[in-house]
């Protein structure tokens, strides 16, 4: 049974994996401040090693059992994607084999970087049958698995994005990070908490995986009872974890995005930051441009951009319809459903 995670326990993940990841850039475009009326300040862990944030998660995982004597000879996951390529990462780093639980919905782009890195991928029809084959393989001799979000040190590790953020930019008045299983967003929470208690903390997901929001209405976990279909496939998770949703809770604001919204952002923010961006990280950039609408100007915001990998079928997908003819138009009647 894993512990709760807190802010001492990100501090100790950065220490741990400061030297094994990169300390990834803050950019912004003075277009997209002036069209907000707000400072954007983007954390571009789409520049990380493996492409995305979960790197930070997975090295923690498995330096803390090195630092305690405890690595395994295998490690196992599931996942739709970015944290298999970190496990996969992070598991050849440490000398352990790594095999991976995954659907066949999996981004192809994902599924090859995960193989080069020389994890064994096996893939399965639904995500669900994927997340009972893991837990079955973890119950082989000196083998650990681990989860995608649902577990201290991945919540801590995950939470040093923002540590690292916050402690170069310091003031800002709100922090926004994507919502999947909930492991960023609950990082993010305890480090903003912690070095800028009097900023908000702002969720998004995508509507057509709106679990994080369903549970948020109800006051308890509440799965999809349908596969997702959405650009965001970082945050089509079935459900939020036992461990990470008491801090969704906690979060000051959260958005349902649409496809539409999704595709929008994402070219907008290949446009103007000029970096390979994920759907999932620019789905957030809708609570962005509602937060801005209705908030006095001059504010500053830092974004989580989770991460950079996009498959080919994913771009074509998003680019079947040209949106930088239109540029942002903030208003408070944006295209998202706040909680």
């Amino acid at each position: 049974m894993t512990s709760t995670p807190s802010f001492e326990s990100v501090k100790l993940a950065y220490a741990r994996i400061k030297d094994k990841v990169k300390h990834t850039p803050i950019v912004e475009s003075t277009l997209l401040n002036q069209w907000m009326g707000q400072r954007i300040l983007f954390k571009a862990e789409c520049l990380q090693t493996i492409g995305a944030f979960k790197i930070r998660g997975a090295m923690n995982f498995l330096a803390r059992l090195q630092e305690e004597g405890r690595l395994p000879k295998r490690v196992v996951a599931n996942s739709s994607g970015n944290h298999a390529q970190a496990v996969a990462y992070a598991a050849a780093h440490f000398g352990v084999s790594a095999t991976i639980f995954a659907s066949e919905t999996i981004s192809p782009i994902k599924a090859a970087a995960t193989q080069s890195y020389g994890a064994e991928l096996k893939l399965f029809p639904t995500r669900t049958q994927a997340d009972e084959a893991v837990a079955e393989a973890a119950t082989a001799p000196d083998t650990i698995w681990i989860p995608p979000f649902n577990h201290e040190d991945i919540i801590a590790g995950q939470g040093t994005a923002a540590l690292e953020a916050l402690e170069e930019i310091g003031h800002v008045d709100a922090v926004f990070a994507p919502c999947g299983g909930g492991g960023l967003l609950s990082g993010t929470l305890l480090s903003t908490r912690a070095l800028q208690p009097d900023a908000l903390v702002i969720g998004a997901e995508p509507a057509e995986a709106n679990d994080a929001s369903l549970s948020l209405q109800a006051g308890e976990i509440i799965p999809l009872d349908h596969v997702p279909n959405t650009l965001a496939d970082g945050a089509a998770t079935p459900s939020v974890g036992d461990i990470t949703f008491p801090f969704i809770q906690q979060v000051d604001d959260f958005y349902e995005v649409d496809e539409l919204q999704i595709a929008y952002w994402t070219q907008w923010l290949h446009h103007l930051l000029k970096l390979h961006i994920e759907p999932t990280c620019a789905m957030t950039m809708a609570a962005v441009a509602s937060w801005a609408a209705n908030t006095s100007p001059g504010q500053t915001a830092l974004v989580i951009l989770s991460g950079g990998n996009i498959s080919q079928a994913s771009m074509a997908h998003i680019w079947e319809r040209d949106f930088l003819l239109q540029p942002p138009i903030i208003s408070s009647d944006d295209s998202t459903e706040e909680e």
